[in-house]
Formats: C-alpha cells, sequence, structure tokens
C-alpha cells in the first residue's frame, strides 16, 4: 500500500491537500457551512456533499453523476456504510473517543486513516492501492466530516461550561 499524508492548509483551517511522497494529489475544499466541498483529484473537481439538511446520504460526483455514496447508519455512531461499484464498505472510528478511522471491507480492515498526533489534523492515510484516488479522498471527506462536528461539539462545550 502506498501511504498518504493528509495535511490541512492553515492552523484553522478545514480545508486540507492530500499528498503522496510529500507531493500534492489532491485537495479538499469543504464548504463553510453545509456538509458539502470539492474535491480536487488529478485535473477534476468532484462535487461532494450531503442529500438532505440534516439526513440523507453523502454523494460523490463527476459532472452531475454519483460514483459514491455514504451513509451513517446511527446518528450516535461515527461510522458510514460506503457503496463503490456494486462494493460496500464501512468507515469507522477505531475507538469511542479517539479520531482514528478504520476501514472495513466484511469486517476485515483494509485501510486506516491515523492522526499524526494529538494536537494536530494531519494524518497518516493507509487505503487500498486498488481503491481509486477519488474514492479514497471521499472516505478523508467523510473522515474530516465527523472531525469537523467532533471539533465545533467540544467548542460548543467548551463555551457553555465556561
Amino acid at each position: 500500500m502506498s501511504m498518504l499524508e493528509l495535511v490541512p492548509l492553515g492552523w484553522f483551517s478545514w480545508d486540507f491537500s492530500v499528498l503522496q511522497d510529500g507531493s500534492p494529489i489532491a485537495e479538499i475544499d469543504i464548504s463553510s457551512w453545509r456538509e458539502k466541498g470539492v474535491l480536487a483529484v488529478g485535473g477534476s473537481s468532484y462535487n461532494v456533499y450531503r442529500e438532505g439538511l440534516m439526513s440523507g446520504q453523502f454523494i460523490l460526483e463527476l459532472n452531475g453523476t454519483p460514483l459514491a455514496r455514504a451513509e451513517k447508519p446511527s446518528a450516535l455512531r461515527r461510522s458510514f456504510t460506503i457503496q463503490h461499484e456494486g462494493k460496500t464498505y464501512i468507515l469507522k472510528a477505531e475507538s469511542v473517543f479517539g479520531r482514528a478511522f478504520l476501514l472495513l471491507d466484511n469486517d476485515r480492515r483494509i485501510g486506516s486513516i491515523t492522526p499524526a498526533g494529538m494536537f494536530t489534523r494531519k494524518a497518516t492515510v493507509d487505503l487500498p492501492d486498488e481503491m481509486p484516488l477519488p474514492i479514497k479522498v471521499f472516505l478523508l471527506w467523510l473522515t474530516v466530516i465527523l472531525w469537523k462536528r467532533d471539533s465545533e461539539a467540544a467548542a460548543t462545550t467548551a463555551v457553555a461550561s465556561g
């Protein structure tokens, strides 16, 4: 497996670069409102968005054609069921409080997204070589969405208790 690296574009930014061997191969641009964005991969712009405002599937599309879908089976669990070309994957948090995510294929671990440290949003990405890059970047976008939700929830809690 070739390792990728997920690097935030700035200290407070939720936009990321995806690096392979230190060179950028994709960009994740997250909208500041709603859960949507644009993934720049190999000269193409892929749209990512949630179908509904508060519920619905997360979609990866190119030129209006859906390529992959992800669904959160439970609002309480940090996991997604991803459909791509007839295959089903599970992307789920490795632990209740941690930020590392695992990619499963029929309960078999086939990849991971692991933060580089406690106080950074940089991460090491280990996903199957045969998985197309736009799908890998879609999985990263889904992970970042959950990190962002957790961060906003923590900030709200800190403000409320302070």
